[in-house]
């Protein structure tokens, strides 16, 4: 009967426990490509920072701002899809370290099969015992600490992420918009530069003018059509760049707006001071820290030998039923846990290392592009008075040439010069568009709160 039971109550246990597993459900990988043909079929809601407020879309009609690019490359780029699996992998990661071990259970039976006469043998024997691993509990609070630690970490790396996928997309969107502007600029002048040789050809077939004077025209030409053909190129490759971030097909094209006139700072002491709580990549290093500690203190703890404790009992082939404590340990001779304190203080002492170097670097590059971005804008200003000044001297020209009292060649160095003033000008005003833009980034300002569920959020989800 004693035997019976104890085997209804563990068929009993283990249907419970099976009724609490998990079941499987294939996840098929995609059969097809998908890129979006158009910006329209990508996702423009743009998620607010408060969470009862509804999001807000993007009016792709529009030209779109630099900024805007970047936001639309967050919500959109493949890469970072993976991020949300590595949040899920690290939230796993936490509820593993907050499970403790399942207790250990033995169950044993002996059959009576034969006995010496007078040995009292009338049952079969039965024995069971449980015990629960006791260095897990002690390890417990540390265990859940580092894990909690690097669930945190992860979600601050996926926010550094997101913050150099709309950089790149706002590099590209500034490129773009300016190598526009650029083109627009050269095929006017290549226009012009086409009639003018057009008009020295008319002019030498009538006798005119002699051969010398068509060929500077025709070399300025070949010169403009390179130039404008490499710039054609390398805005082809910008935009297929762009498109592959924003899970576009390559010929998908929009329009992109002029960036805002940037405003450089006076000084950055006091957002390098606060730099440690902003950027995201110092936060995960941080995180990745505190994780450390964490492991050491539970390295620490881990010299305690292994131990179980719990009970056993049974009955014996007499029919004496006997229970007791039982307690399982280690002797801590050989190991005690010393390679993994090593190990762990080791992997602290590197991730400090680590973190004061990438807080060095920050403040460094900080203020290296802040000095890059002063130059560029004091050269863009020395260039917008130079490109004045070959404007006017462009349109004296015209007025030269159209009274007759200046040539064509000399005409077309004008124009020339006015159009390099020009390009300069374009060539400054991407260069202080891309230094604040990195400043912005160092600085760990500009950007929008992450569009991947905060870990605060997941945790207790």
């Amino acid at each position: 009967m004693i035997a019976c039971r104890w085997l209804r109550w563990g068929a009993a246990g283990l249907v419970f426990g099976l009724a609490g597993c998990s079941t499987y459900h294939p996840l098929p990988l995609p059969e097809r490509p998908n890129l979006a043909p158009s910006i329209a079929r990508l996702n423009l809601a743009v998620p607010s920072d408060k969470d009862a407020t509804d999001p807000v879309k993007l009016d792709v009609a529009k030209p779109l701002t630099p900024d805007q690019v970047g936001m639309l490359a967050v919500l959109n780029d493949p890469d970072l899809a993976s991020q949300r699996g590595k949040i899920a992998a690290a939230k796993a990661d936490v509820l593993a370290a907050k499970i403790l071990p399942n207790p250990s259970v033995g169950l044993g039976y002996a059959y009576l099969v034969s006995a010496p006469p007078g040995a009292g043998a009338v049952a079969d024997a039965l024995t069971a015992s449980i015990s629960q691993d006791i260095r897990s509990i002690i390890q417990y609070g540390p265990h859940v600490a580092a894990a909690e630690a690097r669930f945190h970490q992860v979600g601050a790396d996926a926010l550094w992420a997101e913050w150099q996928v709309a950089q790149k997309a706002r590099l590209l969107a500034i490129g773009i918009n300016s190598e526009d502007r650029e083109i627009a600029l050269r095929e006017h002048a290549l226009a012009l530069l086409t009639a003018e040789v057009k008009d020295v050809q008319r002019a030498t077939a009538a006798g005119n003018l002699d051969l010398t004077a068509e060929a500077p025209l025709l070399a300025a030409l070949a010169g403009a059509q390179r130039d404008l053909a490499t710039l054609e190129l390398q805005e082809l490759k910008d935009w297929q760049e762009l498109d592959s971030l924003l899970g576009l097909q390559p010929t998908a094209r929009f329009a992109i707006a002029a960036p805002e006139p940037v405003k450089l700072p006076d000084s950055i002491d006091p957002l390098i001071v606060s730099l440690p709580t902003r950027r995201p990549d110092l936060v995960a290093l941080k995180l990745g820290y505190d994780a450390a500690e964490a492991d050491v203190r539970a390295a620490i703890l881990g010299q305690f030998p292994a131990f179980s404790l719990g009970a056993a009992g049974g009955s014996d082939t007499s029919e004496v039923v006997s229970v007791g404590p039982q307690i399982t340990f280690d002797l801590p001779i050989f190991d005690r846990n010393q390679a993994k304190i090593a190990s762990t203080r080791a992997t602290r002492l590197q991730l400090h290392a680590e973190y004061q170097s990438r807080l060095d670097d920050a403040e460094g590059t900080a203020r290296s592009l802040l000095l890059r971005a002063k130059t560029a804008a004091a050269n863009l200003e020395r260039a917008r008075k130079a490109l004045a000044s070959a404007t006017a001297a462009l349109d004296a020209a015209e007025r030269a040439y159209h009274q007759g009292n200046l040539d064509q060649r000399s005409l077309s160095d004008y124009q020339s010069t006015a159009l390099d003033r020009q390009v300069d000008v374009l060539d400054y005003e991407q260069a202080l568009q891309e230094d604040s833009l990195a400043l912005s980034v160092e600085l760990g300002v500009g950007f929008p709160p992450t569009m991947i569920a905060p870990p605060d959020r997941e945790i207790h989800s």
